[in-house]
């Protein structure tokens, strides 16, 4: 069995703040289980209701009073907050599911509308950004980091709604990018399966997309909606990538924090006046979350704000909780790789001078295997963190 303890990443969450002290318990609880079966009926295509019917009044009776391995197992159910109920969830992660035989059937049932396009097997959390793009079928989107194209397939279903919704039908465009040529050609096969009009997939280094021109005039393409899942140390996904419990390191984030960056300034450099960008991660990090944010709206300054999600509103049934307005940074010790807290940029550079000297001085090798180089200014909270709107409020 695999060891899901880190006291490294205990110790750096507790001081960033992120959860009160009576939620440690329940959250490392959580992060320790596995994921469940998770998928949403594809909204784009006119017979969802009917694919939703056949789930509640043929499957969920079969699986009620269900257990295994002597546990009891909910029967599926739908998830709350998302638009029309079209998003399932089964308490039973994706191995149980392909050997229990009681599931057999229900099994054969996603795998055969998944093939088809009817269903997307999708974690619940991924479903969440596209959602907040409020995209419509007139829209230009772009969604920077696209494969392997569960959320793109959520863009175009929105730019592809049923016709009773959209009389005209679909108007607008969506250019899906990817660095990585081989997540490419999976981005193509997992929208290949949907149909669309206007859709378009690149290749490209995010924090570079080129310009596209629209005429010879230099007119620049700039977009309606605008989806940056950026690259990140996904320590949010350790329920299902299990070697991050035991290569978590606090120094991770800021390594990918410039990446980051570059890409949220490029996307805001493509948005057009009064679009919409949805940042996301797949980490808790705030070096990769709330301090990205940050140095992309002090870049632009008052050009851009932060839209409250009202939870009245906005996906009402979705539990959520305020951003960070402050937070720390740290480093490790090289040999202990305890964890070494910087209060300033200032007190980082200090502080890896005197390593250096003592490494000099001992003649000690690869100390400072666990060290980043450097650490961006812009990972610590800005003087102006409270005027942002980082919370969300």
């Amino acid at each position: 069995m695999e060891d899901k303890h880190n006291e490294l990443f205990e110790e750096y969450y507790k001081a960033q703040g992120i959860l009160g002290d009576d939620e440690w318990s329940d959250f490392l609880e959580a992060l320790r289980r596995e994921l469940p079966t998770t998928f949403r009926i594809t909204g784009s295509r006119a017979h969802a209701e009917a694919i939703n019917s056949i789930i509640s009044s043929t499957y969920v009776p079969k699986l009620v009073n269900l257990e295994i391995d002597s546990q009891p197992i909910p029967a599926p159910f739908q998830l709350p907050w998302y638009p029309l109920q079209h998003a399932w969830q089964l308490n039973a992660p994706k191995r149980v599911v392909r050997k229990t035989p009681e599931l057999k059937e229900f099994q054969r049932f996603l795998v055969g509308e998944t093939e088809i396009g009817n269903i997307s097997r999708q974690e619940a959390v991924s479903m969440i950004p596209p959602l907040l793009l409020d995209v419509k079928p007139e829209h230009f989107c772009l969604d920077m980091c696209a494969a392997p194209g569960s959320k793109t397939a959520q863009i175009i279903e929105a730019l592809n709604p049923h016709l009773e919704t959209s009389p005209t039908g679909p108007q607008g465009l969506l250019i899906a990018n990817d660095s990585d040529g081989k997540r490419c050609h999976m981005l193509v096969h997992q929208t290949g399966r949907m149909p669309s009009v206007g859709l378009g997939v690149t290749n490209w280094d995010a924090s570079a997309f080129p310009n596209i021109n629209l005429d010879k005039k230099g007119t620049v393409l700039k977009f309606d909606r605008i989806l940056a899942d950026v690259p990140c140390t996904g320590d949010g996904t350790l329920r299902k990538n299990c070697d991050i419990w035991k290569g978590w390191l606090a120094t991770q984030g800021a390594a990918l924090h410039g990446l980051q960056v570059r890409i949220l300034v490029r996307a805001m450099n493509l948005l057009k006046p009064g679009g919409r960008l949805v940042y996301s991660t797949c980490s808790f990090n705030p070096i990769e979350n709330e301090a990205v944010v940050a140095a992309g709206l002090n870049t632009f300054p008052g050009e851009f704000r932060i839209v409250p999600q009202d939870s009245a509103e906005v996906l009402p049934a979705l539990k959520r909780r305020a951003g960070l307005k402050t937070w720390k940074v740290a480093s490790h010790e090289p040999l202990t790789k305890k964890l070494m807290w910087h209060e300033s940029e200032e007190a980082f550079k200090s502080y890896t001078e005197t390593l250096g000297e003592e490494t000099t001085e001992k003649g000690r090798k690869g100390v400072k295997s666990n060290q980043v180089k450097e650490i961006l200014p812009t990972c610590w909270p800005p003087a102006n963190a409270e005027e942002l709107g980082l919370d969300g409020a």
